[in-house]
C-alpha cells in the first residue's frame, strides 16, 4: 500500500501557477488531488492506503492595515473562504485524512512586506510613501504542520502499514522522517 502526504500551502501554491483552469474551487482541487494521487498509485503499482491532507486552521482575526487605515475582516477574505471550504470537501472525501495545525501571527510585527517591494525600495525604484495597502502582508506562519508530517511518516513506518511514502513537498525538513522509513524498508518518494 502507498500513503501520500500533501504539504497543503505548497500544494496549493504550485497549484495555482500550473492550473489551466482559470477559477479553482475547493471541489476542483480535491478531484485534483485525487487524480494526482491516483497517478502516482498506478506508477508505483500499489493500493492507496491514504491521503493525508497538512493545512492550517485559516486565519481569521480582524487587522488593521496601517496604509489603509482601515481594519481587515480576514475571516470574510476569499482565502478563508476557500480553505474553509477546502478542508470540507476533505473531510467528506473518501480515503483522505486531513491534519490541521495552527497559523501563528507575531503581535508584535503583524505586517511583512512585499517581496517585491523590498526589492524596490532597496534598489531606491520607490519611496516608503508609494507602498499600497495590498503591498502588506500578515505575518504568519505555521505551527504543528511539519511536525505533523514527521510524525505520521515515522508512524506509518515503524508500524508497517504502508510500503511506500510518497511526500507532496518543497523543503527538506523531513530528511530525518524519510531517512527512517527507509530504513525500515519503505520506498520513499519526494515529488515536488
Amino acid at each position: 500500500k502507498v500513503a501520500i502526504l500533501i504539504d497543503g500551502d505548497f500544494f496549493l501554491r504550485r497549484f495555482r501557477k500550473v492550473s489551466n483552469e482559470e477559477e479553482i474551487t475547493p471541489e476542483y482541487t480535491v478531484r485534483a488531488i485525487r487524480t494526482m494521487c491516483w497517478k502516482h498509485a498506478r506508477k508505483v503499482r500499489r493500493e492507496i492506503y491514504r491521503i493525508f491532507f497538512y493545512d492550517c486552521v485559516p486565519f481569521d482575526k480582524k487587522l488593521f492595515n496601517p496604509i489603509s487605515r482601515k481594519t481587515i475582516d480576514y475571516k470574510r477574505s476569499e482565502v478563508y473562504q476557500f480553505r474553509t471550504q477546502l478542508h470540507q470537501q476533505i473531510l467528506h472525501s473518501r480515503k483522505f485524512a486531513l491534519r490541521l495545525g495552527k497559523l501563528h501571527d507575531d503581535e508584535n510585527a503583524r505586517w511583512l512586506i512585499d517581496t517585491n517591494k523590498i526589492r524596490d525600495l532597496l534598489s531606491g525604484k520607490i519611496t516608503i510613501d508609494k507602498l499600497q495597502p495590498g503591498d502588506l502582508l500578515p505575518n504568519l506562519r505555521q505551527k504543528q504542520v511539519d511536525m505533523k508530517i514527521g510524525v505520521d511518516i515515522a508512524s506509518l513506518a515503524l508500524k508497517k502499514q504502508v510500503d511506500t511514502i510518497i511526500l507532496v513537498a518543497g523543503d527538506g525538513d523531513f530528511v530525518p522522517a524519510a531517512k527512517l522509513a527507509r530504513r525500515e524498508g519503505v520506498d520513499f518518494i519526494l515529488d515536488p
